[in-house]
């Protein structure tokens, strides 16, 4: 009785708060009917703000997935002055209000840097501003990964003569590998849908470095729900592509670890 109370109670949470509101947005994208729905996603600056977001994003994640991995090593395997203060800077994009992030990367990459790199109003902005909110997912993934890691295992690797790459890409990197990709899509849904940190640092350009969620918010802004909502649904099924590319790779690597 209370097995079903409760998983009924969960249902009913995740129904108000998630299911029905999305299906809500994509019923509002297909009220006018399927063909006004392919005019609001296939006009210019749609497909512009939609394929922008998804290069950066993509770019964005593969950063991620590279240097999230390398900080979280270095977070657990060494020991230098300092150690918990970066550990606790990796949190500061989570707690940061966004817009307050776009402002500082504003100043900072400006017209007027102080350290003489003007990369705002450019793609390279939207890139940097996407690297700053997703900074901690792929390192808080990787983290408790590393720290549960058997070290014997390499120790044992290491006696038999096996060199240091090859301790990484035969035993380390298999066992990282699932929280890797939860890091990188968590990232990637992250980016698809970052408004705060881009809208001030990007400059909004239509067709230059309008994003997705930008775009949006203009179509709001014009009275343009439906077409706001076309395009959220292509965001939501990209995303939900994504999750499901990254589900496969770890179960891959559960299986690995058997």
């Amino acid at each position: 009785m209370e097995a079903g109370l409760t998983k009924g109670l969960v249902v009913t949470y995740l129904s108000l708060i998630v299911l029905i509101p999305l299906a809500a947005i994509a019923a509002k994208a297909f009220s006018d009917g399927p063909g006004h729905f392919w005019d609001a996603v296939s006009q210019p600056q749609s497909v512009a703000a939609l394929k922008l977001t998804v290069i950066c994003s993509l770019v964005v994640v593969l950063i991620n997935a590279v240097m999230g991995t390398l900080i979280a090593w270095v977070l657990v395997r060494d020991e230098f002055p300092g150690k918990g203060i970066v550990n606790s800077v990796i949190d500061l994009p989570f707690a940061l209000p966004t817009i307050v992030a776009s402002l500082t990367l504003l100043t900072l990459y400006g017209n007027d840097s102080p350290i003489g790199i003007h990369a705002a109003y450019t793609k390279y902005a939207v890139i940097i501003a996407l690297l700053f909110v997703t900074l901690p997912f792929v390192v808080r993934a990787v983290q408790p990964l590393l720290l549960s890691l058997d070290r014997d295992m390499e120790s044992a690797a290491e006696s038999l003569g096996a060199g240091k790459l090859r301790i990484f890409t035969r035993i380390i990197f298999p066992n990282l590998l699932p929280g890797i990709a939860a890091g990188v899509a968590l990232a990637f849904a992250r980016a698809l849908g970052e408004f705060g940190a881009l809208v001030l640092i990007s400059g909004n350009v239509p067709y230059k470095t309008e994003a997705a969620s930008v775009f949006i918010r203009g179509q709001i802004e014009s009275d343009n729900v439906v077409g706001a909502a076309a395009v959220s649904v292509v965001l939501l099924v990209i995303s939900m592509v994504m999750l499901a590319f990254v589900n496969l790779v770890q179960k891959w690597g559960l299986r690995h670890d058997r």
